[in-house]
């Protein structure tokens, strides 16, 4: 497995061992390394990172022109035109042997046959009590993981160039869909926290899975288009961006929530990275990126922040979409008064999360983060002191469960 153990010490990697590789690495590869180092100061601190990992950084380099293999047989046999060919696969025929089995699929494809015995084999390593105890502490987050979620993790994200290259691409979160893609992402990170959800049967195994291939279905697509600088970016959809993703949702949420003055135990932490590890698995990320870790899971995450191109010019105007996007969430009184409330709140999180620097290069507006302090009163009222005892943590529960709703409903309408 890649980058075992997070204390390992090797020599310094400089340009010179890695300028001309053996493998055709994409230009992004290491583009705006001295930024990131910077940007990568408080993670290299909290894990008392030594010399980089230099069989850890070629790893993400080759796999930035990795894709899901699994994923890519059947999104091609999804988009087979000749009616007659016997690989061909429809998305009703999916769906419904993703609900019903497949062998509720007279003569199913071969392709989707394969891909299903992949998803439905369940890895030695997984304990489903652990992943429901990692959804019920993610539950237990609430607001704080909605937060995190979207600023830091999502719109911090739009720093670096290639996956959101992509969305701009694809128009995924621009324009008038942005307010409904956002609640359909949450949705499914709300959804994979029900108790069994990611069981065979359960309705998060489903999600994840079908997100896997419509991941797969967008890699075909954009990579057959033409317009897509695969010598710049690797791949569309690749295994090194896949992974950074699922870092976003487990490590840095964990990370995130701390900083609202959220209290997490090990055991909490070693949960919800079992969740996301499993999740990580459906989704299509190579196994030896897999971890039950969080210290391990940062030491990753700090050697694919050092490999990132900084600066994209996709990144602004994505995160403006979304701060624009606040003047049509759905709110049932004073809707115009709440609408600004929440535009500011955000920007006002966004300022305590990404910095100065990282909202003027997003060219968000200037802001000051005065919905913080606050919040970390609040937060260390309910987790540092109600979240010690047994009422208290099923109060968070309920809290969390009743917040999600409202967020959903708010970014849905009715």
């Amino acid at each position: 497995m890649v980058a075992q153990n997070p204390s390992r010490r090797e020599a310094p990697v400089g340009p010179s061992e890695w300028s001309t590789p053996p493998f055709p690495y994409p230009r992004r590869f290491r583009e705006t390394e001295p930024i990131n180092r910077r940007l990568g100061i408080p993670l290299r601190l909290l894990l008392r990172q030594g010399a980089l990992d230099p069989v850890l950084l070629r790893t993400i380099g080759e796999r930035l022109t990795t894709r899901d293999e699994v994923g890519a047989a059947l999104a091609n046999a999804v988009r087979i035109t000749d009616t007659t060919h016997p690989d061909r696969v429809t998305m009703k025929q999916f769906r419904r042997a993703l609900v019903e089995g497949i062998d509720a699929v007279p003569d199913a494809p071969r392709p989707l046959r394969d891909f299903l015995a992949a998803v439905g084999t369940v890895p030695d390593w997984v304990d489903f009590d652990l992943v429901n105890k990692g959804g019920r502490v993610a539950r237990r987050f609430g607001r704080n993981s909605a937060d995190v979620l979207q600023q830091l993790a999502l719109i911090g994200s739009y720093r670096f160039g290639g996956p959101a290259d992509l969305l701009v691409e694809t128009g995924g979160l621009t324009g008038d869909s942005t307010l409904r893609r956002l609640a359909e992402t949450q949705q499914w990170a709300t959804v994979i926290n029900g108790h069994d959800a990611m069981r065979r049967d359960g309705e998060g195994f489903r999600l994840t899975v079908h997100v896997r291939l419509m991941h797969a279905l967008v890699n075909h697509q954009v990579e057959s288009s033409g317009r897509w600088d695969t010598d710049r970016w690797g791949l569309p959809v690749n295994q090194s961006d896949m992974a950074a993703t699922l870092g976003l949702f487990n490590a840095i949420q964990l990370l995130g929530v701390r900083l609202l003055g959220v209290r997490v135990t090990r055991a909490e932490s070693r949960a919800l990275m079992h969740l996301w590890k499993y999740v990580g698995w459906l989704i299509g990320v190579n196994e030896d990126w897999l971890f039950d870790s969080e210290r391990r899971q940062h030491h990753f995450n700090y050697h694919l922040l050092i490999t990132q191109s900084y600066g994209s010019s996709a990144g602004p105007p994505l995160a403006n979409a979304i701060v624009d996007a606040q003047a049509a969430l759905h709110f049932a009184h004073f809707a115009r008064l709440r609408r600004a409330y929440a535009r500011a709140r955000l920007l006002s999180m966004l300022r305590y999360f990404l910095g100065r620097r990282g909202m003027q290069d997003l060219r968000l507006p200037k802001a000051w983060p005065w919905a913080v302090p606050p919040l970390l009163v609040a937060n260390i009222l309910r987790y540092h002191v109600l979240g010690r005892t047994a009422v208290g943590r099923e109060f968070l529960l309920r809290r969390g469960d009743r917040f999600v709703q409202r967020h959903l409903r708010r970014h849905f309408g009715e």
